[in-house]
């Protein structure tokens, strides 16, 4: 028997694995605290999709096929981002290795002033990712380098994880490069820069008052000791040649960016050249990672391919140092990898079974007025995330369940467009089980959980959207 309908399954109902999920999530982080994304949260998803599979295949006789054929699509939808999170652990591993961050790092501690370090990183992660286009791909090549600054600094990493997510999302939201930009504004049926344009009316603002809270906190801020980033800077030439010529590989990076290449391309060509820096400017990490005194053809190999996929420690003799420059490669990606594809089976199930829409479909049932279309909508973008755990997903179903629903009552497309993009598209980095969570708390080195509540920008972009549509400023209806 086929499944009856995408109705059949209530509402009350579809809420039990949903709460299930978040039950043993719960006793996952108490009982496994930082090591619950090792296996943990990723066996809970699991259970979850189970529960969501038991209840839609012997209460209400949904096919196993129905279910299977949406968990597939799920999987299917997020292979190219599986492929990304390989080669960002790729490159965030050669950047290192290569001498390209630490360069980095130790031309930023001469220049960044720390009472502005926090406002400067936020301004640098949101440039460099309008720019790109990819949220993802600004923080694993300059974000790494800014919290090797910000930790030298003083800062706790958690504060710089914060600048730097608050900046890459705004840069990633409004830049006519992004896909979810692109993918947010045509799924709604809203023309891109009229899209972006109306966006800035609660983006702006949003960002405005997080670059205002990094400022008074950054001026507040103790500095570090001289004489400790002096130690840092001295580790640093001492474990590393460090020298302007390897700033050509971002410089590199940048170029393939501005040709528009695809971002796979880019983000392996990136590594690439990283390697060559490497093994042209690092002899002395190329013995250190191959355990050997010389140099010859054997080493260098072995050496590129551990840069690129394997654990390095490097002993800099500062014990800070040590942890930034430690590298995991595409093998510290496993875990993500492991998280998204469990997230997608849930996801995928919850949305084969009909369940997800249930809950929508109650939600639209109860809206009367203009606050609550938009609330709505910012709440289903970010149940979403927090169900599907892939942002993607989450903007094109959001847009999907409401476009009629917009049209019907006489909303412009692009107010819907930039509700999603307020909700589902910032929000997906705040959840631990996300594809964007647990791959900025891998790259970043800091915990979704520790960095989430300095994310203020990603915070403020879902309030702002409800607000304006409360003040109602430059919402229109048609009659």
């Amino acid at each position: 028997m086929e499944k009856k309908s995408e109705n059949m399954i209530p509402a009350r109902v579809a809420f039990i694995p949903f709460v299930v999920l978040l039950l043993m999530l719960v006793f996952v982080i108490r009982y496994f605290g930082d090591t619950a994304l090792e296996g943990a949260s990723q066996v809970s998803l699991l259970v979850a999709s189970a529960v969501c599979v038991a209840i839609s295949m012997i209460a209400y006789k949904v096919q196993w096929h129905v279910l299977e054929t949406s968990l597939v699509d799920g999987v299917r939808n997020v292979s190219s981002a599986i492929v990304m999170l390989l080669l960002i652990g790729g490159i965030s591993g050669t950047w290192m290795l290569s001498g390209v961050v630490p360069s980095l790092i130790y031309y930023g501690l001469q220049i960044i002033h720390p009472k502005v370090f926090l406002l400067t990183c936020c301004v640098i992660s949101a440039l460099v990712s309008v720019l790109v286009g990819s949220s993802w791909t600004t923080i694993a090549t300059i974000g790494i380098a800014l919290v090797g600054i910000g930790q030298s600094q003083g800062f706790e990493p958690h504060w710089i994880a914060g600048a730097v997510i608050s900046g890459a999302y705004f840069g990633d939201k409004i830049s006519p490069l992004s896909d979810t930009t692109i993918l947010a504004s045509s799924s709604a049926g809203a023309e891109l820069f009229p899209h972006i344009r109306y966006m800035l009316i609660t983006t702006v603002p949003a960002f405005v008052v997080s670059l205002l809270i990094f400022f008074v906190v950054g001026f507040r801020t103790t500095a570090a000791d001289d004489s400790m980033i002096a130690d840092f800077l001295q580790a640093l030439q001492g474990s590393f040649n460090i020298s302007p010529w390897l700033l050509i590989v971002p410089l590199l990076t940048g170029v393939l960016i501005a040709f528009r290449l695809p971002a796979l391309i880019t983000l392996f060509f990136s590594m690439m050249f990283a390697v060559v820096a490497m093994l042209l400017a690092q002899p002395q990490i190329i013995q250190i990672i191959t355990y050997s005194n010389g140099l010859c053809f054997a080493d260098g190999f072995v050496a590129s391919f551990k840069a690129i996929y394997g654990h390095v420690a490097i002993d800099t003799g500062n014990d800070m140092l040590n942890t930034l420059v430690t590298t995991r490669g595409m093998t510290g990606m496993l875990n993500t990898i492991w998280l998204v594809i469990s997230a997608v089976c849930f996801g995928g199930v919850m949305l084969g079974s009909g369940m997800i829409h249930s809950i929508t479909q109650m939600i639209i049932r109860h809206i009367r007025r203009r606050a609550a279309v938009v609330s709505s909508t910012v709440f289903t973008g970010v149940f979403c995330n927090i169900c599907l755990a892939d942002q993607y997903l989450s903007i094109i179903l959001t847009n999907s369940l409401f476009k009629d629903f917009y049209e019907k009552k006489g909303y412009e497309a692009r107010l819907l467009s930039r509700s999603t993009e307020d909700s589902a598209t910032v929000t997906g980095v705040l959840i631990p089980w996300n594809s964007c969570g647990m791959t900025q708390a891998t790259i970043l080195n800091v915990t979704t959980l520790s960095y989430l509540p300095y994310c203020f920008f990603n915070i403020l972009s879902p309030i702002m959207s409800i607000v304006v549509a409360v003040v109602g400023y430059k919402i229109r209806v048609r009659n």
